[in-house]
């Protein structure tokens, strides 16, 4: 990579994103709805003396798990716009690599994603009371942590897409399964034996954990940045993917 072409095409992908108010709007405001919607569902039920809040427990999750939906459904769109469009065949006409493309999605993206889980975050904490051991700052950067992942599998997905709506139907088979495996529902050690190994390869359900010990432990454990590493190895795994089936065009 050269870090002159890859700073100036994370720029311009923030560029792209911040004059589409559409997807300005589904970063922030969405989940700002999403996560009032959850507080007002379980205000009003009672934890027992000692463990979490339901509230707590879901909404700590979900501020990971915003940006992981956001970011893929974005990522794997705008990439297929630019095979369809024919921007990336001219982009690569320049002495622009893979690798400066794919890790500027990332970085823009991760940005974006972090913005994004501050934002949820501050309501969260500050408006709804949520209350975690650890520091939010952590759980914003396992959130940041989550968009890069969910643009590496986006772009991957969107090799396989010809159309938008093809790129949308990815969703459930990438994102669905990670979300009912990931533990939020039933913890993953209660699962049936291969459900659990079907959880145990999916990166979200290390992220997942991960933001269950900043819930749990006021000090980073051992275990939330191995679950760390895991998210991270997952991501840049993905990248590799998607350099290695990344297309010129559609079709």
């Amino acid at each position: 990579m050269n870090p002159r072409i890859l700073a100036v095409t994370t720029g311009r992908i923030l560029r792209q994103l911040r004059h589409d108010r559409r997807t300005v709007a589904l970063l922030l405001v969405v989940p700002a709805l999403l996560l009032t919607l959850v507080y007002y569902m379980y205000a009003d039920q009672p934890a027992r003396s000692g463990e979490v809040s339901t509230f707590d427990r879901i909404a700590l999750v979900m501020l990971g798990f915003f940006p992981f939906i956001v970011m893929f459904l974005v990522t794997s769109i705008a990439m297929l716009r630019e095979r369809t469009t024919g921007t990336l065949e001219r982009l690569l006409t320049t002495p622009l690599a893979k690798a400066d493309l794919l890790f500027g999605y990332g970085i823009a993206f991760g940005l974006a994603g972090a913005v994004q889980a501050a934002v949820a975050s501050a309501l969260a904490y500050w408006l709804f009371d949520l209350d975690t051991a650890g520091g939010s700052g952590f759980v914003i950067m396992i959130a940041a942590l989550n968009a890069v992942l969910a643009v590496a599998l986006g772009l991957f997905c969107s090799a396989f897409a010809r159309t938008e709506f093809q790129a949308v139907q990815f969703m459930p088979v990438v994102v669905a399964p990670q979300l009912l495996l990931c533990g939020l529902f039933v913890p993953r050690d209660e699962m049936a034996g291969w459900l659990q190994a079907i959880s145990d390869v999916l990166p979200l359900s290390y992220a997942v954990e991960a933001l269950q010990e900043v819930g749990a432990h006021a000090e980073p454990t051992g275990t939330m940045w191995r679950d760390v590493a895991v998210v991270a190895g997952a991501a840049v795994l993905a990248l590799v993917l998607a350099a290695a089936t990344l297309r010129r065009r559609s079709g």
